[in-house]
């Protein structure tokens, strides 16, 4: 780890155990052959009560906590419902495809009963509303009473008939008003079940040539901004036709482009700032409040790499492909290709913490560049404290930084054909060490030789509050706890 010391933990915070398990598995599939069903993102509700994650073929699927059946203390997630988000379209004016696939979620603080969501493909974005809504089966029964005359029955005076009152049908028929006695009760035959309905309310488009690579909503619950691979864009929520520049990278000459824009992020409460990263590896904070068009930025953080370290591969694996801000809103975190860079708000000259994620991989750029694995983006997270750190890697690997000591651990989160019993158990995960061997010694090794390049973590979010954290690798979703939540 290099830059300052790291920051002392607070000894009355809750410390994350570094040993982890798997409590459970969502798999996202129908026909395993069907690469549409691979998982492209991962995003917690603000309370942590919900999951949505979307993937390739334009679907997004949410689940929800049962409290009723718990494991470890942890709640378990249930499906709540899913949907088509978007779907495939052609740019007949570039002759382009727009795949299905959805790239970024992000849900809104909740207002009323309802959820809202933000989701997006390479080209439009959507405003979903997700409401509760009683089965239409539901009926409230109630019981009415005719007189009769004393020859219609031995029994009593009265007959009785049920009728649904939300449909007008029963057993009453047309029967005078006077014959009508009130009602005795009413029996609320209506059943708790309820059924979940997306809603598209709002559609954002026509607002972005290139790829949208993020969006990320405001602190003032009003606005949130797009991000593509050249222009950043600002929105009101209720505004679908319009949007403004506020970022615009693109040059005159577009034989001069020599960096995009890899990701963007708003304050989590200041709501004038917002931050980008870019393919050279630089990150900007720009204030809305100095100009409309934010072509300069307030600050610039990047890390110049010394002379020795450049190299024919040394832009590609510099790019920033995640930003997060601290829960402190004092630090950012990003991620390249090799490292997670801790930033501190105050000193933008260069990352306080430095953590290598997968040094071993070094030595396999020309073949990770040939099979384009060198372009994959991998997401990062912060812990609810921001004591710990943690992202993914290849063979279905993940590590785990602890802030304090600059300790890490790579586990692995196995896909076994157990996988129910997997699931289910309170077995830690397997601790691993990828060895520059072309055969392991031991149990817990892997040779960097045998590494699986078609099984990676590449999406991932910590719980808001517990720790837990999901992450995707193609059509599985893993839930991982900390198998002890104090120590």
């Amino acid at each position: 780890m290099n830059g300052v010391s790291p920051i002392p933990m607070d000894e009355d915070q809750t410390r994350i155990n570094l040993s982890w398990i798997c409590d459970d598995i969502k798999l996202n599939f129908t026909n395993p052959a069907v690469e549409g069903e691979n998982i492209s993102c991962v995003q917690y509700d603000g309370s942590g009560n919900f999951l949505a994650y979307g993937d390739r073929g334009g679907k997004i699927s949410i689940l929800k906590t049962n409290n009723e059946n718990k494991k470890s203390g942890f709640p378990r997630y249930e499906p709540y419902c899913a949907f088509v988000s978007h779907e495939s379209e052609f740019d007949y004016l570039k002759s382009l495809e727009i795949e299905e696939k959805i790239n970024r979620i992000r849900w809104l603080p909740q207002q009323n009963s309802s959820r809202h969501l933000l989701s997006t493909n390479d080209k439009t974005i959507k405003l979903w509303r997700l409401s509760e809504r009683p089965n239409r089966s539901s009926e409230t029964v109630y019981r009415i009473s005719r007189r009769l005359t004393s020859m219609a029955t031995q029994e009593g005076d009265e007959e009785v008939f049920e009728e649904d009152l939300n449909t007008g049908t029963g057993g009453a028929g047309d029967v005078p008003a006077s014959q009508i006695l009130a009602p005795r009760r009413i029996e609320a035959a209506a059943s708790v079940d309820t059924s979940v309905v997306a809603r598209c309310r709002r559609v954002y488009a026509n607002a972005h040539a290139y790829h949208v690579n993020s969006i990320s909503v405001n602190s003032d619950q009003e606005t949130f901004l797009s991000a593509d691979d050249l222009r950043i864009n600002l929105w009101h929520l209720n505004v679908s036709d319009q949007s403004f520049n506020i970022v615009d990278i693109k040059p005159a000459n577009m034989e001069e482009l020599s960096e995009v824009i890899t990701s963007a992020e708003f304050h989590p409460t200041s709501c004038s700032l917002f931050m980008y990263s870019s393919s050279k590896g630089i990150i900007r904070l720009c204030d809305m409040r100095q100009q409309a068009l934010c072509d300069k930025s307030a600050l610039t953080f990047q890390e110049v790499d010394a002379l020795e370290n450049r190299g024919f591969f040394s832009e590609i694996v510099n790019s920033i492909t995640d930003l997060k801000f601290s829960n402190s809103n004092r630090y950012v975190l990003s991620r390249d290709y090799l490292t997670l860079k801790v930033w501190d708000m105050n000193m933008p000259t260069g990352p306080v913490e430095v953590y290598h994620v997968h040094d071993y991989l070094r030595s396999k750029f020309v073949a990770l560049y040939e099979n384009d694995c060198i372009f994959d983006k991998f997401e990062c997270a912060w812990s609810p404290d921001n004591n710990y750190l943690i992202t993914g890697s290849y063979n279905n690997l993940f590590r785990v930084f602890d802030r304090s000591s600059g300790r890490s651990v790579l586990i692995e989160a196995a896909v076994s054909s157990h996988l129910v019993e997997m699931a289910n158990s309170s077995d830690a995960l397997r601790t691993r060490e990828v060895t520059s061997d072309p055969v392991a010694i031991s149990d817990n090794q892997i040779s960097v030789d045998s590494i699986d390049y078609s099984k990676k973590l590449l999406y991932m979010a910590w719980h808001p509050s517990l720790s837990r954290v999901a992450m995707a690798s193609n059509d599985s979703l893993f839930m991982l706890s900390s198998q002890g939540e104090q120590s």
